[in-house]
């Protein structure tokens, strides 16, 4: 591949998330173009090139990551399959983007990495949260002084979807082996945009409960055991004193959404919409001095990394990940979230729920 090509992409896994978020993203990039896809049902990947124009509807990953014309893998199967698939990849030489989580298990997510850093292949994992024009602008907004010293930090995030009752699309968040639980998913994409913009805690405390012990299947009435966390609250400093306080939960029936409440020693942030995940886009208000009424604050055009687009919220953070990616292959950048970044978040969750299980407070590695 030259500097002046674009980058052929080869799709894995040809599911909802797939066809919502990540081929609008490459459509939309003129950086990228889409070759090969690979689904574990032919007919399904035979229709995903048809409908949108892929040349090469293949019959195996082996054949997907050795096409001469892929030089990045896009792996969108399950998370267990994630560990075999990625593998692939980084032993064709190929340049690989695996969906986080990027496996359920930490020492194989470690193994991962280490062996996309021996080959010299890029890694980028699917954290794309981070890169949302309205957190990097807070983040320079606070690096400024915009609100003068970080106090304390307030995010809480309810989730319309994990209830007890559940299609069979999302059968695989009920498994705890699957490792694509509540906390998995929803709290890895949130506290990685939320640290990254921030810095990481220097020390936690957790609580996760389960008040859904069995979920039920809509389609077919199945009624599963259901062993995961379907409430985490988390508490924390950070190195300079601040104070952080979270709280995800799932199942929730009505005014569901984020916020996210930044209290500076000079003024305040307020971040927000009303789906943690979907079509909504951010508001930001804020104000400074005392007594003050929040304002709207505009994200300035430079964050915008995208050409003109209809695209919803949760698409365009999708499509700034792969922006960063393109960014990264032709700048020598390093934007893009990295397994390396996964590992971190397995930490950190791995640390949660040693804190809830052992009823302590842990300090963390920063």
């Amino acid at each position: 591949m030259t500097v002046s090509s674009k980058i052929r992409v080869g799709l894995i896994g040809v599911g909802n998330w797939a066809e919502y978020g990540h081929l609008p993203a490459f459509k939309l990039l003129p950086d990228f173009e889409l070759t090969a896809v690979h689904s574990r049902d032919p007919l399904k990947a035979a229709n995903l090139a048809q409908r949108h124009g892929i040349r090469f509807a293949l019959d195996s990953v082996e054949a997907l990551v050795n096409h001469p014309e892929v030089d990045l893998v896009v792996v969108l199967n399950t998370a267990p399959q994630h560990e075999a698939t990625v593998r692939a990849a980084i032993a064709a030489g190929k340049d690989v983007y695996c969906e986080w989580p990027l496996t359920p298990n930490r020492a194989v997510s470690q193994e991962l990495l280490e062996l996309a850093q021996k080959a010299t292949v890029r890694h980028i994992a699917g954290l794309q949260r981070r890169l949302n024009p309205e957190y990097r602008y807070v983040h320079d907004l606070l690096s400024n002084g915009y609100i003068g010293e970080l106090r304390s930090v307030r995010l809480h995030i309810s989730v319309e979807k994990f209830q007890q009752q559940r299609t069979a699309a999302l059968h695989f968040t009920i498994p705890p082996e699957n490792f694509s639980s509540l906390l998995s998913i929803y709290g890895g994409h949130y506290f990685d945009a939320l640290f990254t913009m921030l810095g990481h805690p220097t020390s936690i405390s957790a609580l996760t409960v389960n008040q859904f012990p069995e979920v039920t299947l809509i389609e077919t009435g199945e009624v599963l055991k259901h062993t995961t966390a379907d409430q985490v609250v988390l508490n924390g400093t950070f190195s300079n004193g601040a104070v952080l306080t979270t709280h995800i939960e799932a199942g929730k029936r009505n005014n569901y959404g984020i916020q996210l409440d930044l209290t500076g020693t000079k003024g305040d942030i307020k971040i927000w919409n009303t789906t943690a995940f979907g079509s909504e886009f951010y508001i930001i208000e804020a104000a400074q001095g005392d007594a003050q009424p929040m304002r709207l604050l505009k994200v300035p055009p430079r964050y915008n990394w995208l050409p003109e687009n209809s695209l919803d919220g949760s698409q365009q953070e999708m499509a700034n990940l792969y922006a960063a990616y393109a960014k990264d292959v032709r700048d020598g950048t390093h934007l893009a979230p990295t397994f390396a970044d996964a590992l971190r978040m397995h930490d950190l969750i791995d640390a949660i729920e040693t804190s809830n299980r052992d009823g302590v407070r842990l300090e963390m590695v920063v």
